[in-house]
């Protein structure tokens, strides 16, 4: 098995776009029965052993986890009173997909209510009326995931060197990317809003402190957050609010390049795969983007950063 496998955009975006609507009935499980929490990360799904999961949530009489499996290609609904409900991940539509949800929704006795508008997707197409997005490549999807894996690794450890606030490694499904960020400690100037398909009550909340982030996303035009000119899986940096010379910053690895548009840094995945150390070439990438955004927007880092002994 490749531990960092390829996973080029064409081959499987069809795949990806689909998935990326199921993770996001997931998603919106997790705002209907979670209690709101900072940055709203209550929303956020995470990468498990065998998949993505919601981790547990909580139900009126004890908890649920529900999981997206790509080694058994199958979800998996799990209830703290022992039931277990699943099916079969195939190529289905999103509204069958849907449709199969609720039906183990149900039958575990999570009757929720969810918000049936994709987010953060130009598509507004409600769930159970998409006939169109239908497809599941279980190898692509099994591939995804191992980067997802392999990457989450790698952010855990490089987040554990921070001792300031700083999220657990998420998988937000609102553009289908895997994040970590990290936070200065001082409030932000508010965001102007504006995202498309996302309400700006959300984007304030997500970005109410200055922080910074890195993460990695599969490329694309499908989410509109992103750049669709970037048609490759790809890692990315990014700084709220922006200082002044982050764009022109001495960041690592060589191959990474500032995107204007998005206002981020881009690394492509295909360089971290290919490397002699992936390792290594992705903690590069995060400090340097960090150390970046941190020296010129002049963050406390004696407060923030772990000393060595």
């Amino acid at each position: 098995m490749t531990t960092w496998p390829a996973l080029p955009l064409a081959a499987w975006e069809p795949t990806y776009q689909t998935l990326h609507l199921w993770t996001q009935i997931l998603g919106k499980t997790r705002l209907a029965l979670c209690p709101l929490q900072n940055h709203y990360w209550q929303a956020a799904l995470y990468v498990s052993t065998r998949g993505l999961t919601t981790s547990p949530m909580p139900l009126s009489d004890g908890l649920l986890e529900i999981e997206l499996d790509f080694i058994s290609h199958a979800l998996i609904a799990r209830t703290s009173d022992g039931s277990t409900e699943t099916f079969s991940l195939e190529s289905m539509s999103v509204a069958d997909f849907y449709r199969r949800y609720l039906r183990i929704l149900h039958s575990l006795g999570a009757n929720v209510h969810l918000n049936e508008v994709p987010s953060e997707v130009a598509d507004r197409t409600r769930f159970p009326d998409d006939t169109t997005h239908a497809t599941y490549d279980a190898d692509a999807a099994h591939r995804c995931w191992r980067i997802l894996v392999e990457s989450d690794r790698v952010l855990a450890a490089y987040r554990a060197e921070f001792i300031g606030k700083s999220s657990p490694v998420h998988f937000w499904w609102g553009a289908f990317d895997l994040a970590c960020t990290r936070f200065s400690g001082r409030r932000a100037p508010l965001h102007p809003g504006g995202v498309p398909y996302l309400a700006d009550r959300v984007v304030r909340e997500a970005y109410s402190h200055e922080c910074q982030s890195v993460g990695w996303w599969p490329g694309g035009g499908y989410g509109v957050v992103r750049e669709p000119a970037v048609r490759e899986p790809a890692y990315y940096a990014y700084a709220y609010p922006e200082p002044t010379g982050y764009s022109s910053a001495r960041v690592s690895p060589p191959e990474a390049y500032y995107h204007p548009t998005m206002l981020e840094w881009i690394l492509p995945y295909d360089v971290v795969r290919t490397s002699k150390d992936p390792d290594a070439v992705l903690r590069a990438f995060c400090e340097s983007t960090y150390d970046a955004a941190a020296r010129l927007g002049s963050w406390d880092r004696s407060a923030c950063e772990r000393q060595a002994a």
